[in-house]
């Protein structure tokens, strides 16, 4: 099969989505975006697709962006997921009447059990397609949308974890992701995916601690002004909670200073070190408002999972557990109940046997 007769549906047309839409379009393969902002939809459609410049330079071709989920994804070998983990459970709801055997739902990024909400979700509808849902850690990019049509690519990750359930559809779908994304590399499971999450480390613990600075007149930028000494190593023993939640499902889960090198060459002897090393982080400003994804998508959709699971295994996971009540706390918002827990995604009564069985296999016991 020529390898350009792939084609994509990118479902939400954010900062990533465009990034992504436009980056596979200067690559040759055909690509379809939807969106729920008209503005966003008539300015690709207008110019026909999206001006990417950066770490990628060109025009991307995007043959369809459309507010119809159907015209989306009809026919689409892959349709790739890029929006916020909120979203996730209501797009994978207004999927399921338009899937067809052979696709491949890929959550780029899937937060932390990101695959297993969509799983669900498909389940609870009565899905009949036989799907293959997929998850990256993180997303590939460091990137903004300026405006509608155009992309800016600041960074690309030389490594990015994939993961599909069941697992062992996992090197198929990397396969075909790497036709586009070379940089993409199998992961044991959706698991390693899923606690090697990024963002639920690097996110809420420092926008909470750095609130004062959110809030001040003052403009900041969030790694290399926010991750202070101080700010830095507490998330550095942060991580430690997660690693050891690995540990306890036999995963060696790389720290947040080895992520740091993978995936963009930034090194450090402590976090904060790393970070300012890290040039993709250079223009990121500091957010000027607390409610933002940081603490409300990556609380409930990326530490409470971890919290969940790691209390169901008896592993200590103190540092975790008051970042995600603090949230709750300064916000003035339960962050917690609706997130992913094991008890929302019905896994609260399995046993770890039969937990990392539905992980590998994706059927759950009899």
């Amino acid at each position: 099969m020529n390898e350009n007769k792939l084609t994509w549906a990118i479902i939400g047309g954010g900062n990533g989505g465009q990034a992504a839409a436009g980056h596979l379009g200067v690559l040759g393969f055909k690509v379809r975006l939807f969106d729920i902002i008209p503005e966003t939809i008539m300015a690709i459609n207008k110019q026909g697709g999206i001006h990417v410049e950066g770490a990628v330079n060109g025009f991307g071709k995007v043959e369809l962006a459309t507010i119809d989920i159907k015209q989306a994804v009809l026919g689409a070998d892959i349709i790739m997921i890029v929006a916020p983990a909120l979203a996730h459970k209501t797009i994978a709801k207004n999927l399921v009447p338009h899937l067809t055997d052979g696709q491949i739902i890929f959550i780029h990024p899937g937060a932390t059990f990101g695959a297993l909400e969509v799983r669900k979700v498909l389940d609870d509808e009565g899905c009949k397609a036989d799907v293959v849902i997929a998850e990256a850690l993180s997303l590939l990019y460091a990137c903004r949308a300026s405006k509608p049509g155009t992309a800016s690519i600041k960074g690309i990750k030389n490594d990015l974890l994939v993961a599909a359930i069941p697992a062992a559809k996992t090197n198929e779908v990397v396969k075909k992701l790497n036709q586009a994304f070379p940089q993409m590399v199998s992961g044991k499971n959706v698991l390693e995916t899923s606690l090697n999450n990024l963002n639920a480390v690097m996110h809420p613990a420092p926008s909470l601690l750095n609130t004062s600075m959110i809030e001040s007149k003052h403009e900041w930028k969030y790694y290399w002004d926010g991750i202070t000494k101080s700010v830095g190593a507490f998330v550095e023993n942060l991580d430690k909670e997660r690693i050891a939640l690995g540990k306890a499902l036999g995963l060696e889960l790389p720290s947040v200073l080895e992520l740091y090198k993978v995936l963009y060459n930034a090194e450090g002897e402590t976090l904060s070190d790393a970070v300012k090393r890290n040039a993709a982080y250079a223009e990121i400003i500091g957010q000027k408002r607390i409610d933002t994804r940081y603490i409300l998508e990556d609380i409930p959709m990326g530490l409470v999972p971890m919290v969940s699971l790691a209390k169901k295994l008896g592993v200590p996971c103190e540092r975790m557990e008051t970042v995600c009540k603090l949230g709750s706390f300064v916000l003035n918002k339960d962050l917690i109940s609706n997130g992913r827990t094991l008890e929302n995604l019905n896994l609260h009564e399995t046993n770890l046997e039969e937990f990392l069985k539905y992980i590998n296999t994706g059927s759950k016991a009899s």
